[in-house]
C-alpha cells in the first residue's frame, strides 16, 4: 500500500465548502464530531483536519474565542520584522565598535 500524502493540500474553496457543509449538517447529528466525521468521509480528508478548519472558521467569525487568522498573520509579520531589526541593530553595534576602534587607532599614530 502506498504512503498517504500527509501534505495533501486542499483549496480554500474546498475548505470553505466542507466547513459550510459541517455547519449545515450540525443540526442533523448528535454532536459536532459526528457531523465532522460524516462530511470528512465525503470530501476525503481525516476528521481531525476538518475539525481544525471548522474551529478556525468559528474563531475567525467570532463564534469561538481565540486568535483569528488575520491576527496570527500580523503576529508572524511583527515577529519577522522584530528579528530583522535585531539583526540590523547587531550589525550597527559591530560597525560602530569597529569605526570607534579605527578612530582611536588613528589618533594614537
Amino acid at each position: 500500500m502506498d504512503k498517504i500524502d500527509k501534505a495533501k493540500k486542499y483549496s480554500p474553496e474546498i475548505k470553505e465548502r466542507a466547513v459550510r457543509m459541517v455547519l449545515e449538517a450540525r443540526s442533523d447529528h448528535p454532536s459536532l464530531w459526528s457531523a465532522v466525521e460524516s462530511i470528512a468521509n465525503k470530501i476525503g480528508c481525516v476528521p481531525q483536519t476538518l475539525l481544525e478548519w471548522v474551529r478556525k472558521h468559528e474563531v475567525d467569525n467570532g463564534m469561538r474565542d481565540g486568535v483569528t487568522s488575520e491576527e496570527r498573520e500580523r503576529i508572524k509579520a511583527l515577529e519577522r520584522e522584530n528579528r530583522e531589526l535585531r539583526k540590523a541593530n547587531e550589525i550597527l553595534k559591530l560597525a560602530s565598535a569597529f569605526f570607534a576602534q579605527a578612530e582611536l587607532d588613528r589618533r594614537c599614530k
